[in-house]
C-alpha cells in the first residue's frame, strides 16, 4: 500500500512539477498537459516495443513533452491567442496525434516488453521487495529532477523566468523577450509532464490515449495541497513541497477508493473528490486560515519558551 502510494506520488510529482512551472512561475494557465502526458506515454510504448533502449526512449518522451509545449506557446505568442485556449487547441490536437504514434490504438500492451522497471526488478529481486525497488530509484530520479529545477532557477535565465509571472513589464523595461522566456518555461513543464506519462506507462503495464484526462486538474490538487502543508519562498522548498503534495494528493485519492464505500462514495466518485480537495485549498488560501494558524503556533511556542 505505501510503497504504491509512494511510486504514482512520486512518479505523478514529475507532473505537478511540471504544472508548477507553468501555474505558479510563469502565471499560465496550461490546458497541454492533458494532451503531453499521454504523448510522452505514447512514445515511451512505441519505442519499447521497437526495442529502442529505456533510457533513450525517456529523452525521447522528454523531447515530445517539449514539442507539445513549443506548440501551445507558438499559438499563444505568435497568433495571439489566449493562453488558455491555446493549451486546448494543442490539447485536443495531440489526441490524434498520440493516436497516430500507436498506430491508430486506444491503448499499447507493455506486459511482455521489458522496461526499466522490470530490468531493475530483475536486478534487485534477489535483494528487495520489487516495490520498494522502484520507490528507490524514483526518489533518485526525482531527487535529480528537483536539484536541476532549483539550480536553473538559480541562474539568470530562470530567475528572469520566475520574474516574468509577477511582473512582466520588468522583463520588458530590462530589454528582455518575454515571449522567448514564457516559451522556455512552457516547453520545460510539458518536457517533464511527457517524462512523468512515459514512467506511468512504465509502472501500469501500458499506454492509453486517455490517460491524460483531467491530469492538469489532479495536478493543480497536488499543487494546492502542497502549498496547505508548506509556505515559503525559496525554490528548494517550493519544488519539495510539490512532490510532497503529490505524494499526499495520491494517499487520499487511495483512501478515498480503499474506504470510500463506508460514505456510499465510489472510485467514479474521484473526479469529485478532486474538485472539491481544489474548492477547499482556494477558499482557505483566501481566507489566510493558514498564516492565522502559522503565526498562532508561532505565538504559543515563544510563550512556552519565555
Amino acid at each position: 500500500m505505501i510503497e504504491g502510494i509512494l511510486i504514482e506520488g512520486l512518479i505523478y510529482g514529475l507532473m505537478v512539477l511540471g504544472v508548477f512551472i507553468t501555474f505558479r512561475i510563469l502565471d499560465f494557465a496550461d490546458m497541454t498537459v492533458d494532451g503531453s502526458f499521454p504523448l510522452g506515454g505514447a512514445i515511451m510504448a512505441v519505442l519499447l516495443i521497437k526495442g529502442v533502449n529505456p533510457v533513450v526512449a525517456i529523452l525521447l518522451s522528454f523531447t515530445g513533452g517539449m514539442v507539445a509545449g513549443l506548440i501551445t506557446a507558438i499559438i499563444h505568442t505568435k497568433l495571439k491567442i489566449p493562453g488558455l485556449l491555446a493549451g486546448i487547441l494543442t490539447m485536443t490536437m495531440l489526441y490524434s496525434i498520440n493516436l497516430r504514434i500507436m498506430s491508430n490504438r486506444a491503448n499499447v500492451s507493455l506486459l511482455r516488453v521489458p522496461t526499466v522497471f522490470t530490468r531493475l526488478t530483475e536486478i534487485t529481486g534477489k535483494y528487495i521487495n520489487s516495490e520498494w525497488a522502484i520507490v528507490i530509484f524514483l526518489v533518485i530520479v526525482v531527487l535529480i529532477v528537483k536539484v536541476l529545477l532549483d539550480l536553473f532557477f538559480h541562474t539568470d535565465f530562470g530567475l528572469t523566468m520566475g520574474a516574468l509571472g509577477s511582473n512582466p513589464q520588468l522583463i520588458i523595461s530590462q530589454g528582455m523577450n518575454p515571449e522567448i522566456i514564457k516559451g522556455v518555461g512552457i516547453c520545460l513543464a510539458n518536457g517533464l509532464v511527457g517524462v512523468a506519462g512515459a514512467f506511468a506507462s512504465m509502472y501500469q503495464g501500458f499506454a492509453d490515449v486517455g490517460s491524460g484526462t483531467g491530469v492538469v486538474v489532479s495536478g493543480l490538487a497536488s499543487l494546492m495541497i502542497g502549498e496547505f502543508f508548506i509556505r515559503s519562498n525559496k525554490i528548494s522548498i517550493l519544488t519539495f513541497r510539490v512532490i510532497l503534495g503529490s505524494i499526499v494528493y495520491r494517499m487520499l485519492m487511495y483512501l478515498a477508493r480503499r474506504y470510500g464505500y463506508l460514505i456510499h462514495m465510489s472510485a467514479n466518485d474521484l473526479k469529485l473528490i478532486t474538485g472539491l480537495l481544489i474548492i477547499i485549498s482556494l477558499i482557505i488560501s483566501r481566507t489566510d486560515i493558514i498564516n492565522k494558524w502559522q503565526r498562532k503556533k508561532s505565538k504559543n511556542s515563544t510563550g512556552g519558551l519565555q
